[in-house]
């Protein structure tokens, strides 16, 4: 379907588009897909960058994490994929050939591999500094909607990932050799589904945090409620029982279920005045809000800002390291 010319009725009958799936430079070709997917990478990791403070992190302490997680969500969305897949008669073809797993060209990521992935990385690196993981993850947790809601838009480029065929006002037309089927754009849905989750996450946590790993049990909620909703319209999902039960699915009302669960616990333990169970509790202190104070350092002091204090003028103390109020939250 990559040469599949695309239509969106409800655009107008004569819309449709023929966007190119590769940049051919030579003999070598780029694949949008892999652009798109690398660009929400990006995206992803400059927004918890800039957000960090708002989970008690530093810039310096944020970085050790998502580089390993980046690399651990490609590993683990490669090997879920390929560990899962099997071809149209039921042959898990990866696996018949391992070699093949290291073609990742050839195309073949899950998003739920890389969460996995990106999770155990996390645990790792936390557990090396001696730190609570559940900052880490809040922080992860909402980046990580804004960079699927970009990252889906590499299935439309390669004409994959779309549902069953339908009549719908949304539908999507895909027109090869003259004949022109009208699927489900399940890129589209579930770009707009992590969009939606990602704003109400990005300002719920402005105002309404109230401990570490919140908003990554929100985000396996919002997440999980909407693959479990939008995954039986797929026509190539990957199969735990072929015809019966879906791998994807099964895992978010899996994730949605014990996130939904772990978060009922904690808001009942908070309103008794209980520290959280599945959490860390929330020290007010460790937090910056963007754009009204400083930096902090690594070893959890915090850079001061404004002009310097009474007692720093009346010891004559070097107060050079004064620096005027900045902003470089994300706002």
């Amino acid at each position: 379907m990559r040469d599949a010319v695309i239509s969106f009725p409800m655009l107008g009958e004569d819309f449709s588009i023929d966007p190119p799936s590769a940049i051919q430079i030579g003999g070598f070709s780029i694949y949008f897909y892999g652009i798109i997917i690398a660009f929400g990478m990006l995206l992803a990791f400059w927004y918890t960058t800039k957000t960090c403070r708002r989970f008690g992190m530093t810039m310096d302490g944020i970085y050790d994490y998502l580089i390993w997680a980046l690399l651990a969500a490609v590993v683990g969305a490669r090997l879920y994929y390929c560990l899962t897949y099997t071809d149209a008669s039921g042959v898990h073809t990866y696996l018949q050939n391992p070699a093949a797993i290291l073609r990742i060209r050839d195309g073949g990521l899950a998003i739920y591999g890389g969460v996995i992935g990106a999770v155990i990385a996390l645990l790792f690196v936390a557990r090396h500094r001696h730190e609570s993981v559940w900052k880490p993850l809040d922080v992860m947790g909402v980046g990580m909607l804004i960079g699927q809601c970009v990252g889906r838009w590499g299935n439309f480029f390669n004409r994959e990932a779309f549902g069953y065929e339908t009549e719908v006002f949304c539908r999507m037309g895909l027109t090869l050799d003259g004949v022109t089927i009208y699927v489900h754009p399940m890129f589209l849905y579930e770009s707009l589904w992590n969009l939606l989750g990602f704003l109400l996450l990005h300002f719920h946590s402005k105002k309404r945090q109230t401990y570490y790993g919140q908003h990554f049990l929100l985000y396996l909620m919002w997440y999980g409620l909407g693959r479990v909703c939008m995954e039986g319209l797929r026509s190539d999902s990957l199969w735990l029982v072929p015809g019966v039960i879906r791998i994807s699915q099964l895992l978010a009302a899996l994730a949605l279920l014990l996130a939904a669960a772990a978060y009922l616990v904690n808001a009942r333990r908070i309103a008794g005045g209980a520290p959280p169970v599945f959490g860390a509790p929330l020290d007010r202190d460790d937090i910056i809000e963007e754009g009204k104070a400083g930096e902090l350092f690594p070893d959890g002091t915090e850079e001061q800002t404004g002009a310097p204090s009474e007692s720093a003028k009346a010891t004559n103390q070097d107060t050079s390291f004064y620096k005027e109020d900045h902003h470089d939250g994300f706002q």
